[in-house]
């Protein structure tokens, strides 16, 4: 993606029934697979007989967990592990596993969501006597299990009674001194699976973190639903479930990693059928299709082989500059398109191009690199998204919070068109979106970013929290 959208955060989960030191290298292997859920932070929590020691920095896996690191979190049963995206640039506070000590014990958690409630909770909370010490909507959720703990039997009844007050999108593993629980939320809006490895048992927000580690995938966690997995066994709980599902559609379009398998459907598979339905719906005359690095070239495999029209590569990209790469100037921060991103000239000169990519939010970048194909000589710039326009924020986890930012709420299509300098423009349509993955589980889609209906309800303006506020002399 080029006018990038960040994605939600990743997490992951292991229970071991001996203590190993391989809980904590498997965890770390599968936040590598998952780094390109959130690349601001990451942090393992490791249980070691009921003895919870944790490590989590700002940067990304492999620069924050070298040899001596690894080797200190030592072995246990259990382990947690958590890749971040925040909307903003996070502090250590911010930075999950969070650990947890309280009165009836300690827990450590990983979050992937936002909730729709977080304020509301957070200044219930408070007035209780919470103190906060990040911005983050786990914090909130840690206080409400907590709370929930001190009047109930077990951490999983806490969990299951934290439930109902919790409205939005999470995927959680929460970790125990004795148990390992993973939870979805009511709709499934984020998605969450169970996978196994040998004798053990491993949770992770996408299936390609058990490809990594040799686990094998068991199935998603349902909507609603609480495994328990302690030394008795494994046990779900169902009370939530049952209620409407709505998975977010975009983990098909641009979040998940093509090689993820999410309700029964594969990703790849999902961004190619969208790239054969843009392909019915947008044809064109044109010598070459090529893809945006790297979301966008499963789609314009699609549209080639439906087309007709060759694939080719139009984009070598620098594999060394993060998406966290940031510059100060609008001047710098334009440059920096062209470092992460070279065209390739002998395959677009003199050739009219098909690109395609997988949304367009603000349109700027979008308009750099059609400038970008222009002058390595392409005679024609067709562009093509595999999904529809953004004209609504999300609530669930994407940076998408306000519609002042997508350039589908200000303006037409044939704005957007000269905008970007393009010969053409084509989005995917509500229709075809919905059948891009063929899911076999009867799971619905959340698309309220196209089309303003969510799976829950939503506030009418995101409340802001008050210490991010400036004072002012009024």
């Amino acid at each position: 993606m080029f006018d990038q959208i960040h994605e939600a955060c990743g997490v992951f989960g292991i229970y071991s029934p001996e203590n190993t030191p391989s809980v904590v290298g498997d965890t770390y292997m599968a936040l590598y697979a998952l780094q390109h859920r959130g690349q601001q932070s990451c942090g393992i929590a490791v249980n070691d007989d009921g003895v919870i020691r944790s490590y989590r920095d700002i940067g990304l896996v492999p620069d924050t967990f070298n040899q001596q690191v690894l080797s200190d979190l030592g072995s246990g049963r259990m382990a947690v592990g958590h890749v971040l995206y925040a909307a903003s640039t996070p502090e250590r506070a911010d930075v999950q596993p969070l650990v947890v000590r309280h009165v009836k014990g300690t827990m450590a958690f990983a979050f992937n969501g936002a909730l729709v409630n977080a304020q509301a909770l957070k200044e219930e909370l408070e007035l209780k006597g919470a103190i906060f010490h990040s911005s983050s909507d786990a914090e909130i959720i840690s206080h409400v299990i907590i709370h929930e703990r001190l009047n109930t039997a077990s951490i999983e009844e806490a969990v299951e009674k934290a439930m109902d007050k919790l409205k939005g999108a999470y995927s959680m593993v929460i970790m125990s001194p004795q148990k390992l629980m993973a939870v979805r939320d009511p709709q499934g809006i984020r998605p969450l699976a169970m996978g196994k490895l040998g004798d053990q048992i491993v949770f992770a927000s996408e299936s390609v973190a058990f490809d990594s580690i040799g686990a094998e995938f068991v199935r998603d966690i349902r909507p609603g639903e609480i495994v328990v997995v302690d030394k008795n066994g494994m046990r779900s709980m169902e009370s939530h479930c049952g209620q409407k599902s709505g998975l977010c559609v975009f983990e098909y379009v641009y979040t998940a990693r093509p090689d993820s398998v999410i309700e029964g459907e594969s990703v790849h598979m999902a961004r190619k059928r969208a790239g054969a339905f843009l392909a019915i719906e947008h044809p064109v005359e044109a010598d070459i299709v090529i893809g945006s690095p790297d979301s966008g070239l499963d789609a314009a495999l699609g549209y080639a082989e439906q087309s007709g029209i060759p694939y080719g590569i139009g984009f070598i990209k620098n594999r060394y500059v993060g998406r966290t790469f940031i510059l100060p100037t609008q001047k710098e921060r334009e440059r920096a398109v062209h470092i992460k991103l070279n065209v390739l000239k002998a395959a677009v000169a003199g050739k009219r191009v098909v690109l395609v990519d997988d949304s367009i939010v603000r349109g700027t970048t979008t308009t750099q690199i059609t400038h970008m194909l222009r002058e390595a000589g392409a005679t024609e710039v067709h562009i093509r998204i595999s999904s529809p326009p953004f004209i609504n924020p999300c609530y669930f986890g994407t940076d998408i919070d306000s519609k002042d930012k997508l350039i589908a709420c200000r303006m037409s299509l044939e704005e957007i068109r000269k905008t970007l300098d393009a010969d053409s423009l084509g989005y995917l349509s509500l229709e075809h979106l919905q059948q891009i993955a063929q899911v076999t589980t009867g799971c619905g889609f959340c698309m309220g970013c196209f089309t303003g209906e969510y799976p829950i309800e939503v506030p009418e303006e995101t409340p802001c929290d008050k210490f991010s506020q400036k004072l002012c002399n009024n």
